[in-house]
């Protein structure tokens, strides 16, 4: 039977996996196509002020405070395997922390830093633009996917026990 403390755990991991996936979610369908439509340089630095805004503890909380829970979700589901639910805690969990974590380390940060290192209004800028926003966005997509997935398998973990 899951402990209350388990409980808890599992409730906190699907508010965060789904804030998180809300966040992706309206960089994909909003914000990314918005800056699109901008001039590159216009784009390139709210974009670069985008990145630097983002590092704050609301977000890093909510983004990194899931992976956090997820870890002993993950080991718990795994050391009480047959205990209802554990499945489903063990897929979304391990779906956030390679879906959001994982993908964003690898895939979109790289994009962000290539971003940072350029100059707005420069040729050279105009380029990285010109393969950030599609690459960026269709990673970012991912993210969001595998956010929003993560919180729908762990919800229902809820259910099954």
């Amino acid at each position: 039977m899951l402990t209350d403390a388990l409980f808890l755990l599992t409730v906190l991991a699907v508010l965060g996996a789904g804030l998180i996936a809300g966040v992706f979610f309206a960089f994909s369908a909003i914000v990314m196509p918005a800056l699109a439509r901008l001039p590159p340089a216009r784009g390139i630095a709210a974009m670069q002020a985008i990145n630097v805004v983002v590092l704050n503890p609301w977000f890093l909380g909510a983004f990194f405070g899931t992976a956090v829970a997820c870890l002993p979700l993950a080991l718990s589901s795994v050391l009480n395997w047959t205990e209802p639910g554990a499945g489903f805690r063990l897929a979304g969990s391990m779906l956030y922390l390679v879906g959001t974590i994982m993908v964003t380390i690898a895939f979109n940060v790289p994009r962000n830093d290539a971003l940072a290192a350029v100059a707005a209004n420069s040729a050279s800028g105009a380029d990285v633009w010109a393969r950030y926003v599609p690459g960026w966005t269709a990673w970012n997509s991912v993210r969001t996917v595998a956010a929003l997935t993560a919180a729908a398998l762990l919800t229902a973990s809820l259910f099954v026990r």
